[in-house]
């Protein structure tokens, strides 16, 4: 298929739709696009079969090898060619991106978390920082999580910032959004059909059971709660049992990043051995 080639040599209604996309998450979530940028991004987003909708560069640049062949063998619908300061004005870089990405968002589906028999799910109870939610999505991926799911009000899944957080890893790991907790009860029935019992272990600063007693080696679907103020009321009550991490020092709490790695490093320790 032969890419409709569209030129943008103003801020014209398309240049604005498609800056709206990068600042705007109403204007996300409508159209159900956003825009990517940097070659890790990229080459996992194509790697992981996400549908590229459009290609951005600008005809004044010369291209590298790795931009040319994916316009060579692109299979998006539009190539937008964009007047070198415009495509700046798009670019979340100081030195703007040779080749931006217009890609469709995945359904909101829990069916994209494999259910394994080791399990193994993040629960992030309405996330603020679009920068920490990234962060747990690149700690998700690399220490074994088989998915995460975000529930409530909460940071953009799909912000530029949760995007670099995550160094690409969105792309990898399954994050699903959904509006409530309470919409997770026909998929924990699904669970338990297919594997049998799991566990439901929150996090908090104010538990009495360390992290190292528990054992991590059953399935298990892990509660991380808001920035602020933790898990919710109903979240407390779902969990079978709830953590703590032992620290020193001044500090009461450890950023919920910084937390998040550690439990599933812990996870990993323990299923490891």
């Amino acid at each position: 298929m032969t890419p409709k080639i569209v030129r943008i040599y103003s801020e014209n209604a398309t240049f604005q739709l498609i800056e709206a996309l990068r600042r705007n998450r109403e204007k996300r979530q409508k159209q159900h696009e956003f825009l990517v940028e940097g070659v890790r991004q990229i080459n996992l987003a194509l790697q992981h079969d996400w549908a590229i909708k459009a290609w951005l560069y600008s005809p004044e640049r010369k291209l590298s090898d790795w931009a040319s062949h994916l316009l060579a063998h692109s299979v998006a619908n539009i190539h937008y060619e964009v007047a070198e300061p415009l495509l700046a004005k798009l670019s979340g870089k100081e030195e703007s991106s040779e080749l931006l990405a217009l890609v469709a968002m995945p359904e909101d589906k829990l069916e994209r978390i494999p259910i394994r028999a080791n399990l193994l799910v993040l629960l992030f109870d309405r996330p603020a920082s679009p920068g920490n939610l990234g962060t747990i999505i690149r700690s998700a991926d690399a220490l074994g999580a088989d998915g995460l799911v975000i529930t409530g009000h909460a940071a953009d899944l799909y912000d530029p910032e949760t995007i670099s957080a995550s160094v690409g890893t969105l792309f990898t790991l399954p994050v699903v959004r959904v509006a409530s907790p309470r919409e997770l009860d026909p998929w924990f029935a699904q669970i338990r059909q297919t594997i049998g019992a799991f566990e439901i272990v929150g996090s908090s600063a104010k538990a009495d059971h360390d992290i190292t007693a528990h054992d991590w080696t059953r399935p298990t679907l892990l509660v991380i709660g808001n920035e602020t103020v933790g898990m919710s009321a109903y979240y407390r009550e779902l969990c079978d049992v709830i953590v703590n991490i032992p620290i020193g020092g001044a500090a009461t709490s450890l950023n919920v990043a910084c937390a998040a790695s550690i439990l599933l490093y812990e996870i990993q320790r323990q299923r490891r051995t």
